[in-house]
């Protein structure tokens, strides 16, 4: 059951949402071709949290898949792209309805549903999707509900891939509070999770396999503009650094996970 605070946190990522889609009314919501190419396929060595996650995501056609917090719906119309039937859900009605615009000018009529709903308290029956996937969703979430939430609606055998804001270190987190830095998709509600809080997340299913990303470097490059152009060699120092060195990777910013049913 959905507490008093749990409520008043979801109204105001409702009204968050309304605030975020009244900014992208006249946005171009065509998804480039290259866009649709890049995740289609991705390596699984590549640099990029991102595409890792859509790398875990294998072979999803004709699937049934879950998409939490699926907001404007830049996620929902690449898992349709790769022939899954997609399912989202988020707590603000007008990023819904973003998400469905946003389907119907790429040409996906079909194999998509959007509707408002809780991750909390997802209105699915069980065993209903093989997958779930979330973009910074958890970190805004009551980890044990959603949890449970996420296992009662898999079927079994079924996965779930996440891509969230960590901060293991004390410094890192003293440092953030000084920063003025939100990564891309975190609203003002949630808050960087630790590998502890994931761990056990996770305890419920049976396996549990990842990759942890970005070295607080490359968030210092991306806010600056200018190093834009040279933006790839810092992923890629990153990915070489957190494959080599263990100890750094308390130090990631970003880890994606695999859970299994």
């Amino acid at each position: 059951m959905m507490s008093d605070k749990i409520r008043k946190l979801e109204r105001a990522e409702g009204n968050h949402g309304e605030r975020r889609a009244s900014l992208k009314q006249s946005s171009d919501l065509r998804v480039p071709s290259r866009i649709f190419r890049r995740y289609q396929a991705p390596p699984a060595d590549t640099p990029f949290a991102i595409e890792y996650s859509y790398n875990l995501l294998g072979d999803v056609r004709d699937k049934d898949v879950l998409e939490l917090g699926c907001g404007d719906g830049e996620n929902t119309v690449l898992l349709a792209h790769r022939g899954a039937r997609v399912c989202g859900v988020d707590v603000s009605d007008a990023m819904v309805k973003l998400a469905r615009r946003r389907a119907q000018v790429n040409g996906f009529v079909q194999g998509i549903e959007l509707g408002v709903g809780s991750a909390h308290a997802l209105p699915f029956r069980d065993r209903s999707f093989d997958v779930v996937f979330g973009m910074a969703v958890l970190t805004r979430l009551d980890l044990e509900l959603a949890s449970r939430e996420v296992w009662r609606v898999l079927r079994p055998g079924g996965y779930a891939i996440f891509k969230e804001p960590v901060r293991n270190s004390r410094l890192i987190r003293m440092m953030r509070r000084l920063v003025r830095y939100r990564p891309p998709g975190q609203t003002p509600f949630g808050r960087p999770l630790t590998d502890q809080e994931l761990e056990r997340f996770a305890a419920g299913f049976s396996q549990c396999h990842g990759r942890k990303y970005q070295l607080p470097f490359v968030n210092v490059a991306r806010w600056f503009s200018a190093l834009d152009g040279v933006a790839p060699f810092f992923y890629r120092l990153d990915h070489a650094l957190l494959e080599r060195a263990e100890w750094l990777r308390g130090y990631a910013t970003v880890r994606v996970i695999k859970v299994v049913k």
